[in-house]
Order: C-alpha cells, then structure tokens, then sequence
C-alpha cells in the first residue's frame, strides 16, 4: 500500500509539475515575442539598436511580466491535468481503488507550494536582476546614453534638522546628481522654514551640496549663497528606488529597503504591500490549485467540459481583480500591507475548499 501511494503521489506530482511548466513557458514565450516586435519597431530608427541586442533586451524584460501570470499559469495547468486525468479514466479509477479528492489533491498541492517557494526565492531575484540590467540598457539606447530618470520627481525626507520636499526636473548619475531642483525645508515642528531653488544639487554622504542657491524665507529677504548644506538620510540607492516600481526590486532586499526608506522619512508602504504580497503568494497559487479542482473535476459527470472551463477561468480573473482592488486600497494606505496582500489569498483558498467540500462531501 505504500508503495502504491508513493508511485501515485510521484505520478500525479511529475503530471502537474510538468503541465504547469509548460503553461507558464508557453506565456513567457508568447510575452517575449509581442514585446521582441513591439521593441523592433520602437526602436526602428535608431543605429545601435541591432537586433540581436533588441532580442536580448527583450529577454531580460520577459521575466519581470511573465512573474505577474504565474498565478494564472498555475491555473490553466492545473485544470488541464484535471481534465486528461479525468478524460484518461485515472481519476476514475483512482476513487475506485478509494483514493478520495483530498488525497489526490496532495501532490498537486505540494507541487504547486513548492513553485510558489521557488518563484519568490530564486525566480523572483533574478526577474529584478534581469529588469535592472534592461532599464539600463533601455536607458542608453533610448536616451543617447544619458542616466536620467523621468521628469518633474518629487522626493520627501527626513534629517536631523526636520523635514524637506524636494522637487528636480531630472536626476543622474544613479540617483547622485539632481538638477533643477528645488526644495522646500520645514522645521521639526512642521511649520515651514524657508525655500531653496538651485541648479544642481550633489548627494554626498549625509547632506546635500547645492550649487548657486538661492534662498527665500518668510521672516528674512532672499539670499543667495554659492554653496548651501541641507542635512539627509538619503542613499543614492534610496533616491533612486523612490523612483523604481516595488516589483524591480528584489524579494530578499525589500525588508531592508522598506527600513532604509521608511527611515529617510520616504513611503515605504509599497515595499511592504509588494513583500507581503510575494510571502503570500504560495497560498495563492493553492487557491488557483482549489479553483481548478472545482470546476474541472466536474464534468466528467455532469458534462459540459468548456462551461466548467470557462467557469474556472472567470472565477480565477474574478480572484485576480479582487486582489489588485485590495492591493490597490494596501497601497493607498487604506488597508494594512498584511491584511491587504493576505485576504485574497487567504479568502481564495477557503472558498474553493468549500466548494471542493460541498461537490465531494456532500
């Protein structure tokens, strides 16, 4: 009896292991392709954008966009084992030698845990790896080389001299440089202080160096000073991160970047949604096993292979939209990083365990 459990529980494990794979390549292969034209295209004119690096670009941005549909990979795997094993009898003779839906549900639960585990600890560093590398390529390529970020960023800080807002058109040598900028201190009680517009302003380790400022206050006239000091928290590495997307960054230094944000007095809310969101996601990816199982273990009795299909999918995107709408209200800062990224997960599971419960249990 042992042995047979084992051989079953490895069958079932290598079928949907390898199903799931197979999803979730297909839709790398498909996302890389429509991104491979859509980048020949845009970069069409330009002389060092050969194809061979387009190709490579592409590559490195793939996986950052295929991690984003791992769940629905998982979901569309699992209902395909589902269906070949219940088309192919298996299941059928499974419950007939007594094996009932949890048992059988065990190694696809396992498997689909395990790849959870995998995507956040290995999958998921090398995606943010992979994204860094293609911005600064897509940078160079697309900007003639220049390091610059976006335009028009706002940055708020905290120092020992109280709080500052600062605002610069552009920022370069990884987040080092500003230029533009303008800066608007507040005392540590709050009230505001005074306004200082400059060129550039210099990171260096533990202030700020703006060059040819010019200073306005409320009780004193306008100053001008060739070098002017303003206090900081601020890395580079910080400046520059206040600016990059939680999903660049990896899953093991987000604890550290949501404490050296929060310290420097930056919002570190969407560190700690995106963290909280990656520890949750085995669970999420048990919830698509659970959704799977309820409407693909049906039809070999009732029929309708393609309603109960459809009805899986939907009731997976249904999942999906819910967890971007509570992720959105984590965001916001409406709903703790926790409570925000662990409810769909958490509500996914047992509903699809209720179901599974109801059809099999009676």
């Amino acid at each position: 009896m042992i042995m047979v459990g084992w051989t079953l529980t490895r069958y079932l494990a290598t079928r949907f292991a390898l199903t799931i794979l197979a999803v979730f390549g297909s839709i790398f292969a498909l996302i890389y392709l429509v991104d491979f034209i859509e980048m020949l295209r845009r970069s069409s004119g330009l002389p060092t954008a050969s194809p061979l690096l387009v190709a490579y670009l592409c590559l490195l941005r793939a996986p950052n966009v295929s991690e984003q549909v791992l769940p629905f990979a998982v979901l569309a795997g699992c209902m395909f084992a589902f269906v070949d094993l219940s088309r192919r009898l298996e299941l059928v003779v499974a419950r007939a030698a007594g094996v009932s839906v949890w048992q059988f549900l065990t190694p696809p639960a396992l498997v689909v845990l395990v790849i959870g585990l995998l995507s956040i600890m290995v999958y998921n560093p090398l995606s943010a790896a992979a994204k860094e590398e293609a911005d600064r390529i897509e940078t160079n390529l697309f900007r003639g080389g220049r390091n610059l970020s976006d335009t028009s960023m706002w940055i708020r800080q905290r120092s020992v001299d109280g709080q500052a807002i600062l605002r610069a058109e552009q920022s370069s040598d990884n987040g080092g440089r500003l230029s533009a900028v303008t800066i608007f201190v507040f005392h540590p009680d709050g009230s505001f202080q005074e306004r200082v517009d400059a060129p550039s302003a210099t990171l260096k380790p533990g202030f700020w160096e703006l060059k040819g400022a010019r200073i306005v206050s409320p009780d004193e006239e306008p100053q001008s000073h060739e070098t002017y000091l303003l206090a900081t928290y601020l890395t580079p590495e910080q400046v520059t991160q206040s600016f990059v997307a939680p999903d660049a960054v990896s899953f093991w230094r987000l604890p550290e970047v949501s404490r050296r944000t929060e310290q420097a007095g930056l919002d570190a809310n969407r560190y700690r949604l995106r963290h909280q969101t990656l520890m949750a996601r085995p669970l999420m990816l048990l919830a698509m096993l659970l959704i799977a199982a309820a409407f693909s273990l049906r039809f070999f009795r009732f029929g309708g292979v393609a309603r109960t299909l459809a009805g899986g999918v939907i009731a997976g995107f249904v999942l999906y939209a819910a967890t971007k709408l509570v992720g959105d209200l984590g965001g916001a800062g409406l709903l703790s990083a926790p409570l925000a990224a662990w409810t769909p997960a958490v509500l996914g599971t047992l509903l699809g365990a209720l179901v599974l419960l109801n059809q099999e249990d009676g």
